[in-house]
């Protein structure tokens, strides 16, 4: 009976296995493969991409449409523009968000209640976009880069995640033990806190460097074309190729290949977007899971 019942078991524990994996893999096809074909897209013949001849292969191999795109002189200015957006934006958002988040977490704060419902007040009601772009007129920051980090400095769903964490990963008795030794609590929150959050800190890296990346729209508001980012000049050129697809129209056979060039800027402006977010995610992934799971959970 005891072989049996464990025969049983091990079926059950390799059936449930062979069922995990199967769902496991379905579900990486399914969120993989859109950006696959994107990719193979972008070195195919738009012609048969449409006509439903792409599926897993390139047809007809040509890297016309990244030629296209990095034939634009301001390509490169927008990667080094992008780039130092998002380093500076995600090292200050994390710095606010950890800054706001600390606090917020400890319980004995006077007026804890009321600061957090200040804060979560933000994520559902906001001035708008006229009265945004006065305060940030009137404050002197049109053209100026901090025009895109200080107005949304904290991100206020990733702080409440940070918060969770500090409230729900690091223990009490430890701040207390810090501060019983005689440490502040600012030499607190660098020396104990903060080391121990590191898990908590990938996930808000992550999520802050992939706002900064792909925003575009608050670029082509507050700063001048030659501090312009990486999608941004993306979105110019495509809006470029569309337009003299337009203006092609009248010439014979000229509208086919500049709709033929345009279709292929199209997909090939998506994984030069998306690559740089693509290559770093792997690296970071053992921390973002980790810190994910631990402040999502609300005590």
């Amino acid at each position: 009976m005891k072989a049996k019942s464990g025969q049983l078991k091990g079926f059950s524990d390799r059936t449930s296995d062979i069922i995990l994996v199967i769902l496991c893999s379905v579900i990486l096809v399914l969120v993989a493969y859109p950006l696959y074909y994107v990719l193979v897209a972008s070195v195919s013949n738009p012609y048969d991409v449409y006509a439903g001849k792409t599926f897993v292969l390139p047809s007809q191999f040509t890297l016309d449409g990244y030629k296209a795109v990095f034939a634009d002189s301001s390509i490169i200015s927008g990667y080094i523009n992008s780039i130092k957006y998002t380093v500076i934006g995600t090292i200050f958002s994390v710095v606010m968000i950890y800054l706001t988040a600390y606090p917020l977490s400890n319980k004995e704060l006077p007026g804890r209640k009321f600061f957090s419902i200040f804060f979560i007040v933000t994520m559902y009601f906001g001035g708008g976009l006229i009265p945004t772009y006065l305060t940030v007129k009137y404050t002197g920051l049109i053209d100026n880069i901090w025009a895109l980090f200080l107005p949304g400095g904290v991100a206020v769903s990733n702080m409440i995640i940070v918060r969770n964490f500090f409230e729900n990963s690091i223990p009490k008795e430890l701040i207390e033990a810090a501060e019983i030794d005689g440490a502040s609590k600012w030499t607190t929150f660098i020396r104990v806190v903060v080391p121990l959050s590191r898990s908590i800190m990938a996930v808000v890296v992550v999520f802050s460097m992939v706002a900064y990346w792909n925003d575009w729209f608050t670029s082509m508001i507050y700063l001048s074309a030659d501090k312009a980012p990486l999608p941004l000049i993306l979105r110019n050129i495509l809006i470029k190729s569309s337009a003299s697809a337009s203006q092609a129209s009248t010439i014979s056979g000229g509208y086919a290949e500049l709709n033929k060039l345009t279709e292929m800027i199209k997909f090939s402006s998506i994984i030069v977007a998306a690559a740089p977010m693509l290559i770093i995610y792997p690296f970071v992934q053992k921390y973002f899971e980790k810190g994910m799971m631990a402040g999502a959970v609300k005590g």
